[in-house]
């Protein structure tokens, strides 16, 4: 069974080409998850100040591997009957923490669009969405605090998102054959 992290900034696309991995076969995984049932446990609105504050909080706390180390048993319990796809794998300790554990088994995936594209995505979003300022500024806290570049450097596939769906279907198909291959 494989393990496939997807890598990218904010708008870039991560989510969608998650869904299409399901659509091909492969279990879920959000590590935003705990984000927002961290959020929703202390009793705070779901919005970008509050999942940054609680974000970078669970790092302090539990160090910068957090989110791998919580879902680990998620992750396990589904590759008993799938492959898994990791819908928003964030930093360098992550990463190499998931490629101890699954080795030849775990692969990233990089999805990257343009500040542009990306931002404009952003605003037009109903849920979860930002204005250009707070996209722009989790770009630079991500970046500078979660050593996000690392797992988008090392990637061993990287989609580019700046066109339509049907381009990144395609992509995300031809993926998932070399994966599988």
């Amino acid at each position: 069974m494989k393990v496939v992290a997807i890598v990218g900034m904010a708008g870039s696309g991560k989510s969608e080409v998650a869904r299409l991995f399901v659509e091909n076969g492969f279990s879920r995984i959000r590590f935003g998850d705990i984000t927002d049932q961290e959020v929703r446990k202390r009793g705070l609105a779901l919005n970008e100040e509050n999942e940054r504050t609680v974000r970078e909080l669970l790092r302090k706390e539990h160090g910068m591997a957090v989110y791998a180390k919580l879902n680990l048993p998620a992750i396990d319990a589904a590759l008993k009957s799938s492959d898994v796809v990791i819908d928003g794998l964030y930093s360098w300790e992550e990463y190499t923490f998931l490629k101890t554990h699954y080795r030849d088994d775990f692969y990233v995936m990089a999805v990257w669009a343009s500040p542009a594209t990306r931002y404009a995505r952003l605003t037009g979003r109903l849920v979860r969405g930002l204005t250009r300022e707070e996209a722009a500024s989790r770009d630079k806290a991500e970046i500078e605090k979660v050593n996000k570049g690392g797992p988008i450097a090392m990637a061993d596939f990287t989609i580019l998102n700046e066109a339509s769906l049907v381009n990144l279907k395609k992509a995300v198909k031809k993926t998932i054959s070399r994966i599988n291959e």
